[in-house]
């Protein structure tokens, strides 16, 4: 089922829930919250999602400026941390009380959010490609490691961050999308354009345009997301995922997320994942969020681990 949830007068977020598997043994819903500037579509594809869905009722949606959401920063500028204030309100129009709360990138910093000003709407968080919210430099800005001396992304992302307003025809757009998630995958796995390529023509299908989204890159305000000194406060079972490949959140981002929130947070690593979610990390990552879903509410051990 599809909506169109109004999160300020005049501003609606595009959402999709999708049913849990035929046979599927009852759980609490998980909600995917995609990274800056992509639609829930390009970070969470179908055949990740049919996996979740083995377990789970699934939400996924677009961030405003994103897809089928309201493109109206113009009129309607925002904060990326009221981002946060979005995905509750996509829940509430679902009829949800309470989810599996699962980020990536910016999404990450958006569930730590959650985790931290509204525990009761988690059952538990998982956390991937994305870092201690006091940390988060401009993705836009230099390559200098970040705050408390975390490696920023890697250069050739930057380079290829500051094209997003070169002019392109479709063809060239879709070229230059496919040679940025290529990057953005890291350098171990191997790499398939054809599935690239058919993920991005999916997301210019479902967006209806071909130019990309930049508003969360270039225009919104980081104002908000400086509460790493809070994370210690999460009791929320939380899943921190590493890619030991990422040329965005590069290690140890995620070992420093982990640590941050101490007792609550389990530290896993995906070998050769990088910032995306490829075919090739589908299996492995689809089987810790359902692992981590699933023992929910087990006590955590009193300091972060390896797996």
């Amino acid at each position: 089922m599809q909506h169109e949830v109004e999160v300020e007068p005049g501003v609606t977020v595009w959402a999709e829930d999708l049913p849990a598997a035929d046979g599927a043994l009852p759980a609490a819903p998980m909600l995917l919250v995609a990274g800056a500037d992509e639609t829930g579509l390009g970070r969470w594809p179908d055949p990740l999602v049919d996996r979740l869905r083995t377990r789970h009722r699934v939400v996924r949606y677009d961030h405003r400026d994103t897809g089928r959401s309201a493109h109206r920063f113009d009129e309607h500028p925002y904060r990326l941390a009221d981002l946060a204030a979005d995905a509750l309100q996509v829940l509430d129009a679902c009829g949800i009380d309470r989810v599996h709360a699962v980020g990536a990138a910016l999404g990450g910093e958006l569930v730590q959010l959650l985790a931290l000003d509204h525990p009761d709407r988690l059952v538990s968080a998982a956390l991937l490609a994305t870092t201690p919210l006091e940390t988060a430099p401009p993705a836009t800005t230099a390559a200098a490691p970040s705050g408390g001396g975390l490696p920023g992304p890697a250069r050739e992302i930057l380079r290829m961050r500051q094209e997003l307003h070169d002019p392109r025809d479709e063809r060239g757009e879709l070229a230059w999308r496919v040679e940025f998630r290529r990057r953005l995958c890291g350098s171990v796995l191997p790499f398939d354009r054809a599935e690239h390529a058919a993920l991005e023509r999916a997301v210019m299908a479902h967006s209806g345009r071909v130019e990309p989204s930049t508003a969360h890159a270039t225009e919104a305000d980081p104002a908000g997301l400086d509460r790493g000194g809070e994370l210690g406060r999460i009791t929320v079972p939380t899943l921190v995922v590493e890619g030991p490949e990422d040329p965005v959140r590069p290690p140890p981002h995620a070992r420093l997320l982990a640590g941050r929130i101490g007792a609550a947070a389990r530290l896993a690593t995906v070998d050769g994942m990088g910032h995306l979610l490829p075919a090739a990390v589908h299996e492995p990552v689809a089987a810790l969020l359902l692992e981590h879903a699933a023992g929910a509410g087990v006590p955590q051990a009193t300091q972060p681990t390896q797996r």
